[in-house]
């Protein structure tokens, strides 16, 4: 089952995802230009681009909260999202804003259990004021997990996050990704992260996937290896950022 302007579809083929001729326009303003792509079962994509290029648009569309659009979409029906701002609603203990919205009764077992996987579970009863910036970034990622997925879809989760913190979430997202298998993309501005973490980097620019980097790397990945120093510098080059040997940009 596809999409057309009314609206994304819910039913998988042969990809996790399937995007045929996706446009989107607002006040006139096109967003997204006849795009294309396809996301396989289980692969890991970063998308880069310049702000306003329709990275987060196109995530959204991805993640049921945009359907006013042009094209053929097909995505899982189990999908979930995890933003940069968590969303935690204050008035809720922890445990009840990872099962907010699933069918049924609130299920703190299950609850539980995705927050043992993202290393919190001692948390699970407390306020969401009371927990840290990683610690509330967990629990999003928590909220999306315990949806069990096949298409976890990522709209800069690290952004807010201090350096330290950013690196011990950021492995954690590439543990739950080999463990659960579920496809991901990744919305960020950090060519380096996109490196870390991907099987395939895209570039967006003016609204269309405008170059495309499969990233044949080892895992994990030394950012100083010269091959992933290679392949940031064409990452950089593509988004116009030029470095010089003492590693300034022009």
């Amino acid at each position: 089952m596809t999409a057309t302007a009314s609206g994304t579809a819910t039913t998988a083929a042969s990809h996790s995802v399937e995007i045929r001729g996706l446009s989107r326009a607002f006040d006139g303003h096109t967003v997204l230009h006849a795009l294309d792509l396809d996301i396989g079962k289980g692969e890991f994509v970063a998308l880069l681009g310049h702000s306003g290029c329709g990275k987060s648009t196109l995530l959204r569309i991805l993640a049921g909260l945009d359907e006013d659009i042009d094209g053929e979409v097909t995505v899982p029906a189990r999908r979930s999202a995890a933003f940069q701002s968590p969303r935690l609603l204050p008035w809720l203990k922890v445990w009840r804003n990872v099962v907010l919205g699933l069918p049924g009764r609130a299920d703190r077992e299950k609850a539980l259990k995705a927050l043992d996987e993202v290393g919190i579970a001692d948390r699970a009863t407390v306020w969401p004021k009371t927990l840290s910036g990683g610690q509330a970034q967990r629990v999003s990622l928590a909220r999306a997990l315990v949806r069990e997925p096949e298409l976890l879809l990522l709209d800069e989760p690290f952004g807010a996050l201090d350096a330290l913190t950013r690196g011990r979430v950021q492995q954690l997202v590439a543990e739950l990704w080999q463990r659960h298998g579920c496809a991901i993309l990744l919305v960020t501005h950090d060519v380096e992260e996109a490196l870390l973490l991907a099987d395939r980097v895209l570039v967006m620019d003016e609204g269309r996937i405008a170059h495309e980097l499969t990233v044949d790397l080892p895992r994990s990945r030394d950012l100083t290896a010269p091959e992933f120093v290679s392949l940031r510098a064409r990452l950089l080059s593509w988004l116009g950022v030029h470095r010089t040997l003492e590693g300034t940009s022009s």
